[in-house]
């Protein structure tokens, strides 16, 4: 196996078309038809994570977080980022992040504290936008079937539980082909009128290429008329955080002590209690802040994130309760489904599970 097919699996899991904008996410580093000697999994790439794989002999290091964001304008070795970097270049090991492209798959970073946490009732806390498009074409009516068929393969047509989904409206439509054209309906220097499928239908926008390249393929016009547009629906598969229920409310004080044991936080920085049980739970891993309103508006009782500041706790308002249990101990999780995920995938070489930890945070 090469690197491109790991990176290949990885991206069934959680597509890089849903990362956020201002995330770095993808190879960082390294050459993608490498061959695999190994795959060590981290949260974070520091230089010990980068001694770790050569000591496991691990060419490839798939980390949540990116190390390179920012742009590097020189590489001297003076910050951790460029030794990190530096290092990796020189013992052949690329590097590839996820990041918020996992935060964004529905059994990604928020489904593993949900299932820390073994919350019920799941459903995405903030649905992500302009992640449904929509194909319109053309095609001759005894072909429309065998059309539809192949872009259901695809991949396309599926709409939250249902799949196969289309709309499809019989007209005639009209061409005249030019003497450079080879039309498979008609003839050329003629106007041709062929009873027409107009067929409607959806597909996630990390599907475009290859839905397109089925269009082209199955359809027998030299010329092919479609269209591509993004449409409003959110996509209730795809977005930032969960919220889920626990299956037996608890009361404030008992609920941090259990959220504390399930995500081996060392301290729990909380909101005033709100003297209510504790029924919904909304989570986000990492930097949560700017989801208290979606939390609060879902009607969770509480809210698990991390990073927040001194006027956030604030924004509580005494109706939801917010439970910040640091950055770290949000995303632990992350390596253990990443690595799960890839043994299962990938049986020919070794997928390792980093033994480094990463948190840079200490308590005292």
């Amino acid at each position: 196996m090469v690197i491109q097919d790991v990176i290949n699996h990885l991206e069934e899991l959680a597509p890089l078309a849903y990362a956020e904008d201002f995330d770095n996410v993808g190879l960082l580093i390294g050459d993608k038809n490498a061959k695999i000697t190994g795959v060590l999994v981290t949260l974070d790439t520091l230089e010990s994570v980068v001694d770790e794989a050569i000591s496991k002999k691990c060419n490839l290091i798939i980390s949540f977080h990116p190390i390179i964001f920012k742009g590097l304008k020189k590489l001297t070795g003076k910050s951790y980022v460029e030794r990190v970097v530096m290092k990796a270049i020189k013992h052949d090991i690329a590097i590839y992040s996820i990041h918020t492209a996992l935060d964004n798959a529905s059994l990604g970073v928020n489904n593993m504290i949900c299932n820390q946490l073994k919350l019920v009732n799941r459903r995405i806390l903030i649905p992500q936008s302009s992640t449904i498009k929509k194909l319109t074409t053309y095609v001759p009516k005894n072909e429309a079937e065998k059309l539809r068929t192949a872009l259901f393969e695809a991949g396309a047509g599926n709409i939250g539980n249902y799949s196969n989904c289309s709309f499809n409206v019989e007209g005639h439509g009209t061409f005249n082909g030019n003497e450079q054209s080879s039309p498979t309906k008609g003839k050329k220097g003629k106007t041709h009128t062929e009873s027409e499928t107009k067929i409607t239908i959806t597909f996630a926008k990390h599907l475009e290429s290859k839905v397109l390249e089925t269009l082209f393929k199955s359809h027998s016009y030299e010329e092919v008329a479609y269209e591509v547009t993004t449409i409003e629906n959110k996509n209730q598969n795809i977005g930032m955080g969960m919220v889920g229920e626990l299956e037996t409310p608890m009361e404030e004080s008992s609920f941090l002590d259990y959220l504390k044991n399930k995500m081996n936080a060392k301290a729990i920085r909380h909101s005033a209690f709100i003297n209510k049980n504790i029924k919904k739970v909304a989570v986000l891993g990492g930097s949560g802040s700017f989801a208290i309103k979606a939390a609060k508006s879902s009607g969770a009782d509480a809210f698990v994130t991390s990073d927040l500041k001194y006027h956030d706790f604030f924004t509580a308002e005494n109706s939801i309760l917010l439970a910040d249990i640091g950055h770290y101990e949000s995303e632990q999780f992350t390596k253990n489904l990443l690595v799960a995920y890839l043994t299962k995938k990938i049986t020919n070489f070794a997928v390792v599970l980093s033994n480094t930890n990463t948190n840079p945070v200490k308590y005292f």
